[in-house]
């Protein structure tokens, strides 16, 4: 039986993902699960990880990208015994999803409930497990207190502000014009993306508790002044070095150091899913089943910007990278 992949020939652009024919299905060993994989997704951390500039990626091309999918079991390994044939289940995988087959260890995958789409499910992976924990794990936010986000429009952005408004948060997030609509509806107050310092600092008046800051490069000192004393400013990725725009990583990583070192009385921490998951392999466990349950309940609903053909990766991609997707971009590789 042959069955599709995307693989990336050399690090780079979009143009260097290929559609590729495979002729025989992959077999699960020991405790492994074979998986068909029903959705994956297009996400900035997977441009990093193409371009190779995603510290938590080692490999060299050629291999198969996809941070993050949904699938039903179809296959079971000899020592395997939590699933079944016909399970559905979410992993986030780092690379290997832009595949229809996967093999994973099952310790690694949760169960997807019913009733629960797959789409759904595909956005709490790692667009709202990221924006979670940056919220209860890293920052400690309670009720009452308020928070900016950098990107606010985006598949992370989204869910950080929906789950802002459940704990009772108030938010601003920054972006650009044509999202202020959609940030509004979630609740939250609007800042165009590059505003002018005294713009930024009008928004947030006395500073906000905390800050949530993909871009990286210049835009980690604007953040930092948007803090109230006491404030924790939350880096989470480096956007603008990725998109060419300034900024280094190891500078960046360097003066979030500093800065939680002097007595500024402000505290920084730079977030990644993949380092938190290898800490405290429980915690993500943890933390996605209640993103399913929050999803169930209806406090908390992926804001998706469009479903196409995992075959128009490539333009995917492009779209991303442009800065112009609303929510989360999904990839259908198989249907259910």
């Amino acid at each position: 039986m042959s069955w599709k992949r995307i693989m990336l020939t050399e690090f780079g652009g979009p143009e260097q993902l290929e559609v590729q024919t495979v002729d025989a299905l992959p077999e699960p060993e020991g405790s492994d699960v074979r998986i068909r994989v029903l959705v994956t997704s297009a996400a900035f951390t997977d441009l990093m990880i193409c371009k190779g500039l995603y510290p938590d990626v080692k490999d060299k091309p050629p291999f198969t990208p996809g941070y993050d999918l949904v699938g039903v079991v179809d296959a079971t390994g000899p020592e395997a015994t939590r699933f079944r044939p016909g399970d559905r289940v979410a992993d986030l995988t780092t690379i290997g999803a832009y595949s229809e087959y996967v093999c994973l260890p099952e310790d690694s995958l949760t169960s997807v409930p019913e009733g629960v789409s797959e789409v759904d499910a595909l956005g709490m992976i790692l667009s709202a497990v990221t924006p979670f924990q940056m919220l209860h794990r890293v920052a400690k936010m309670q009720r009452g207190q308020s928070l900016l986000i950098h990107g606010a429009g985006g598949a992370v952005g989204t869910a950080m502000l929906q789950l802002a408004r459940d704990a009772g948060i108030t938010a601003l997030g920054t972006d650009i014009t044509a999202k202020h609509d959609l940030i509004r509806g979630l609740g939250a107050t609007p800042i165009e993306a590059d505003a002018p310092e005294a713009v930024l600092e009008e928004a947030v008046g006395d500073g906000v508790d905390a800050v949530f800051d993909p871009l990286g490069g210049e835009s980690l000192s604007r953040s930092l002044h948007a803090l109230k004393p006491g404030g924790k400013l939350v880096a989470f990725g480096f956007q603008n070095e990725v998109l060419g725009r300034g900024g280094s990583i190891p500078l960046d990583f360097v003066k979030l150091k500093l800065w939680d070192w002097l007595p500024n009385g402000h505290a920084t921490a730079f977030y990644s899913i993949g380092a938190m998951r290898r800490k405290h392999p429980e915690w993500f466990r943890e933390d996605l089943a209640n993103l399913f349950s929050m999803l169930a309940e209806g406090r908390i609903a992926p804001v998706v910007a469009e479903v196409v053909p995992l075959e128009q990766v490539r333009d995917a991609h492009k779209r991303i990278e442009a800065g112009a997707v609303a929510g989360k971009l999904i990839l259908r590789v198989s249907d259910p």
